[in-house]
């Protein structure tokens, strides 16, 4: 099958097209879209998406990128991923002084490390991953600018519908404002309160009984 066999777009390939297609200047431009390309782009090219000096947005959506690189554009503030190959999050130590957005929905991350150097960072898209691990889930509760994200679609979330799994992100997450596309009402932070109070106590019973019993 010669089409399996056929090598992916490279950036430098996408964004000379994009150029011609828009009839934009690459150092100029403020949003570059190069997501969907036929064939697919599988790497990314620091040494081309680095001549994109005033771009805001970058989508490299729906394509076949299996590694984040790491990239040097001072003023990126979208970085849109979602729907590649994508194992780790990593490369982010230059961008992240602007970085407000992270989109990486579809994708095969399982560990939510990587994203200290962002310090603007208030939007996390990172439905239908592989993340399973509440620990990892916690480590989104670092990141103080953080207020909206979208989990749902991973296997932590087991078999807890949508409303019920909220409390338990919020207990991990205080931060948040905006939880899998919904408004995090007063509601739910006292419902995360409670449950942690119930986790605690029963924390507490089972390893220091004694302290429980009755005199």
């Amino acid at each position: 099958n010669k089409r399996g066999k056929m090598k992916g777009t490279t950036c430098k390939q996408a964004i000379a097209e994009w150029e011609k297609n828009t009839g934009q200047k690459r150092e100029e431009a403020t949003v570059v879209k190069l997501y969907a390309q036929l064939p697919p782009i599988e790497k990314m090219d620091p040494e081309e998406l680095n001549q994109l000096k005033s771009c805001e947005h970058l989508s490299l959506g729906t394509n076949a990128i299996d590694r984040m690189a790491a990239l040097s554009l001072k003023n990126l503030k979208i970085l849109s991923l979602g729907r590649n190959q994508i194992k780790r999050i990593m490369g982010l130590e230059e961008v992240g002084a602007t970085l407000e957005q992270l989109w990486l929905s579809y994708n095969l991350i399982d560990k939510l490390d990587g994203l200290v150097p962002c310090v603007k960072l208030s939007v996390l898209y990172i439905g239908n991953n592989k993340v399973k691990s509440w620990d990892e889930v916690a480590k989104l509760g670092q990141l103080g600018t953080l207020k909206d994200v979208l989990l749902l679609g991973n296997p932590v979330y087991g078999d807890m519908d949508k409303k019920a799994v909220k409390p338990y992100v919020i207990r991990k997450v205080p931060q948040l404002e905006i939880l899998d596309g919904q408004t995090v009402t007063d509601v739910i932070k006292k419902q995360a309160e409670e449950l942690g109070d119930t986790f605690q106590q029963k924390f507490l019973v089972y390893f220091y009984p004694h302290f429980f019993k009755k005199k």
